[in-house]
């Protein structure tokens, strides 16, 4: 199923975004078949946007996501009752990390450095070159998701912005640029989610048929 194409169907006004909306799920598919990851961040609402990415990605979103059998046959062979439960339970997962949550190395940023540099910090630690770091701002001027933009860059780590009004210094940074066509916080915000929630079934659907 072509989930963008349904998106801008349900969504006419986000239209003016599918060929960025393309080339970030394109990004983001090419990032994973490399063995790399998807690293996102944000502030408040945009925040909760980044946790909410990582937890499509991380387990099932609306496939069923079966591991590959080689994997559940090994859990088997390690311990069969505990390897019959999780073979059960556990669904395929795509790496995913979200900078929102690492409290002491945040608290320690904004304690001894720079509150303004938790995010480019994480980066520094966590991205690859084969990794996509997603920084989400509403305004597209949060300093901290501009910082590390430019960190992502200098790695070589693909760079996607999902922003709203201009796109602010995020769009000038990122390689894919997302740029919601509303100018008030909660309305961006609004049209953020379902435009992540496409981007993750239209990866779950490229690596899961069924």
């Amino acid at each position: 199923m072509d989930y963008i194409k349904e998106l801008i169907e349900r969504y006419p006004t986000l239209a003016v975004c599918e060929k960025d909306i393309r080339a970030a799920a394109s990004a983001i598919i090419d990032s994973y078949k490399a063995g790399g990851k998807l690293i996102v961040a944000g502030n408040g609402g945009s925040a909760a946007d980044s946790d909410h990415i990582t937890g499509e990605l991380l387990k099932s979103f609306v496939k069923k996501r079966k591991p590959d059998q080689k994997f559940l046959d090994a859990l088997s062979a390690i311990d069969s009752d505990t390897g019959s439960y999780l073979s059960d339970k556990l669904q395929g997962s795509l790496p995913a990390i979200a900078l929102t949550n690492n409290s002491a190395l945040m608290t320690a940023s904004l304690n001894d450095v720079d509150g303004n540099v938790l995010f480019a910090q994480q980066v520094m630690g966590f991205g690859k070159k084969s990794d996509v770091f997603l920084g989400i701002s509403t305004s597209g001027n949060s300093k901290d998701v501009i910082y590390a933009l430019a960190v992502a860059k200098a790695l070589g780590v693909k760079t996607v912005a999902l922003t709203g009004k201009t796109g602010g210094k995020c769009k000038e940074l990122a390689d894919i640029s997302i740029v919601v066509p509303e100018n008030e916080t909660f309305k961006i915000q609004e049209l953020h989610l379902p435009v992540y929630h496409a981007l993750c079934l239209t990866i779950e659907e490229y690596f899961w048929k069924e």
